[in-house]
């Protein structure tokens, strides 16, 4: 069985985390899936996916590290090409990644006690986003 859903996110721009566990979950129960996968998907070069602590202190330490790691308002050769300021943006996003694949099990996410899934902004510009979540599996008899 496969199912897919999409999350709809309005960003605050660099730096916004945003808790997608919830919502994950719902689209997990409505999938019925006893066992298998959800694979959760940002669409755009900007954008990425992690497992953290949703908690303020690693909502600011995370970007902070990126920015201490790919430091925007460098010479990037993205930069030079279009001049708008997101050439950091692009390479924190590749550097977290665009997705993540968590196990259902028993018909829900196998997730630790403090393992939430997050979509964190790294452009520049506040953005609407779409996370394509699609799960596979066994549904529930």
């Amino acid at each position: 069985m496969i199912h897919q859903d999409t999350i709809a996110i309005n960003s605050a721009g660099h730096g916004a985390m945003t808790d997608l566990t919830d919502r994950v979950k719902q689209i997990v129960a409505a999938a019925r899936v006893q066992i298998g996968v959800a694979h959760v998907f940002a669409v755009g070069s900007t954008a990425a996916l992690g497992v953290i602590e949703f908690e303020p202190g690693l909502q600011k330490d995370l970007p902070q590290t990126l920015d201490r790691l790919i430091p925007p308002s460098r010479n990037y050769g993205h930069e030079q090409a279009w001049h708008d300021g997101n050439g950091h943006s692009h390479l924190q996003a590749t550097l977290l990644g665009p997705s993540l694949t968590v196990p259902i099990t028993a018909g829900k996410l196998r997730l630790g006690t403090w393992q939430q899934i997050i979509h964190l902004e790294c452009d520049v510009h506040a953005r609407e986003r779409t996370v394509v979540v699609t799960i596979t599996g066994e549904q529930m008899k």
